[in-house]
């Protein structure tokens, strides 16, 4: 059977639980964000919103949601989401033990915001590393010791659990999730589609996995915007000073405050994500790859991905290029940049 008559891929089947009373912007992250991931094009995922009792479903805003599933949706899913729920501290047992018969069974565990005290409370998160929405960090700790709170990320994978913080962390969450499951260039188009930020990973090692801070300015968003346009150029802190019209004193200090990271870090962060994209969507030799995204040679390429994603650059591109699934090599030119700021 060749590429072209092969049939598109398993839809992976991810089982979101609404824990009443849910909210509804937590509700509404995966099935959005997991709803615009085609492959080959045919739905990459199979999403289903499960409660414990299927019907009404009341919301943290006084609404109500109608929710046809009950729990044994969650057998046989690839990935469990819990969604935020305003009876964190009280979890339904029926919802915990859904949980961890998912956990079992060998499913991925996610969270977001207050979802982590049912995971918590169902025994997933001990001696894992986790977060929550900073107001209930305090909460979740004293509750739950046995918990390795990570309080000043956007969302930690540990194992096969992922946990988020409140609010639009949710989207890190998930687009990291689709990244996992199916490339860089996938998880940016998603984001590209849903107007949100580029997926914000940061480095990659066996166990657990954390993203970039979150960035708390903007005056230096055109300076990275013009970065990331010239990523295979041999940048420095004099260039990126130069074109922020600052010292370089002035850009370690102010780029560290709005990124959580220096300039450098965050400069290779991005030409390793650069990398990835060009894997995955180029035929361009390693070394091509390399002075491309501005890491220089290959060796370089493959410590940096090595360090990163466990991956090799060749088992990277094994694991994730499209050209097969799309009958031939994408140009060079048309491997869409990763407009992060």
């Amino acid at each position: 059977m060749t590429a072209a008559s092969a049939p598109p891929p398993r839809a992976r089947r991810v089982a979101v639980i609404a824990a009443p009373p849910v909210s509804m912007f937590n509700l509404a992250i995966p099935e959005m964000l997991f709803g615009k991931v085609e492959i080959d094009g045919a739905p990459g995922y199979d999403t289903v919103i499960c409660a414990p009792d299927p019907g009404p479903v009341t919301t943290t805003g006084g609404l109500d949601l109608v929710v046809p599933h009950g729990l044994d949706a969650v057998a046989g899913a690839d990935t469990v989401v819990l969604a935020g729920s305003g009876s964190y501290t009280d979890p339904d047992p029926r919802i915990l033990a859904a949980l961890r018969g998912a956990a079992t069974a060998g499913s991925r565990i996610a969270s977001i915001c207050t979802g982590a005290f049912a995971l918590a409370e169902a025994g997933l998160l001990d001696g894992r590393a986790a977060t929550t929405y900073w107001a209930y960090s305090s909460l979740l700790a004293a509750r739950h010791p046995a918990v390795d709170l990570q309080d000043d990320v956007l969302f930690v994978q540990d194992g096969p659990v992922l946990t988020s913080s409140g609010y639009a962390a949710g989207i890190d969450l998930c687009l990291h999730v689709i990244r996992t499951d199916h490339g860089a260039a996938v998880a940016n188009t998603v984001a590209r589609l849903a107007l949100v930020a580029p997926v914000r990973p940061g480095g990659q090692t066996q166990f657990t996995q954390t993203p970039l801070p979150p960035e708390r300015g903007v005056s230096f968003a055109a300076t990275r915007a013009w970065a990331m346009e010239h990523l295979d150029a041999p940048l420095g802190l004099t260039d990126l000073a130069r074109h922020a019209g600052v010292s370089v004193r002035t850009l370690s200090r102010r780029f560290h405050a709005e990124t959580g990271v220096s300039p450098l870090q965050w400069l290779l962060h991005q030409r390793v994500e650069r990398a990835k994209e060009l894997l995955e969507t180029t035929s361009l030799p390693m070394d091509g790859v390399a002075r491309a995204s501005g890491l220089g040679t290959g060796d370089s390429l493959r410590r940096h991905l090595l360090g990163r994603t466990g991956l090799t650059p060749s088992a990277y591109r094994s694991s994730f290029s499209r050209l097969t699934a799309t009958g031939g090599p994408a140009p060079a030119a048309t491997a869409p940049p990763s407009r992060a700021s």
